[in-house]
């Protein structure tokens, strides 16, 4: 755990906001070379790439404050509403605002949407690899006590201190590689589009859901169905239910096929 990165006179420079930054910037890179096998030109990519972090801060660190507004906020909410690079941030709220922002942005410049979702599908989840290294540096999204080899402890003053957890940033780092692998796969041999990013959402869904298992960070409250779903185990299922629709809907509109 070492949350600072460096430090610039007054400056604090964080290490959970250079990982989100190296995340983003490589999404964009890679997302902009795939975008040339769907006739996609990579400006168009790299143009909307500031929009898309925009909308994903925002939307991030909007659920964030509304999940966790009674813990962390509604005592004295201002200004820590805005401290995003303390860490705090949902992932699920970044994909909803950069989403929303993307097909936007979209429509008024006249991009198709799906091609231009599946170009950026993998890229999302290579982003999340970064990001969730970030997470381990910063000390949250920690994971629940266990007693395995490669547990971890984090420093004095952290909650989990000095208990071994599980270190389920790590876990999701590497989900999300082999991920990034699969969907760049099969972006090379899709059917139609839009099937990229269904697959996406799925797929994330799953991988989500099940490192959901391990985490240790969430309030009691937060604890549904007995107490072994999460906030983002409910999220998933809509997330994985509105990937199914697309995959069954999609192939269905000859607008789509390739």
């Amino acid at each position: 755990m070492h949350p600072i990165a460096f430090q610039f006179g007054s400056l604090t420079v964080h290490w959970y906001g250079v990982m989100t930054a190296l995340g983003f910037l490589a999404g964009l890179w890679t997302a902009s070379r795939r975008a040339r096998l769907g006739g996609i030109a990579p400006e168009q990519v790299l143009d909307l790439g500031l929009w898309l972090i925009v909308g994903g801060i925002l939307g991030a660190r909007a659920w964030y404050v509304m999940t966790f507004w009674r813990e962390q906020f509604a005592a004295d909410p201002f200004p820590e509403i805005f401290m995003i690079h303390h860490g705090g941030q949902v992932f699920y709220g970044g994909l909803l605002g950069a989403l929303v922002v993307g097909i936007i942005y979209c429509r008024w410049k006249r991009i198709p949407v799906w091609p231009m979702t599946d170009a950026l599908a993998p890229s999302i989840a290579l982003g999340s690899v970064f990001g969730r290294i970030g997470c381990l540096l910063n000390g949250c999204c920690y994971g629940r006590e266990c007693s395995l080899p490669w547990a971890i402890r984090f420093p004095y003053g952290h909650d989990s201190h000095p208990h071994p957890v599980h270190p389920t940033q790590v876990y999701d780092s590497l989900l999300n590689l082999i991920f990034y692998v699969g969907l760049a796969w099969l972006y090379r041999r899709k059917k139609f589009h839009g099937q990229v990013f269904a697959t996406y959402l799925i797929g994330y869904a799953i991988l989500r859901s099940t490192v959901e298992f391990f985490r240790g960070d969430y309030p009691p409250a937060q604890h549904y169905l007995g107490g072994w779903a999460t906030p983002a185990h409910l999220v998933s299922l809509f997330i994985l239910l509105a990937g199914a629709a697309l995959l069954w809907l999609l192939p269905r509109n000859p607008m789509q096929r390739r």
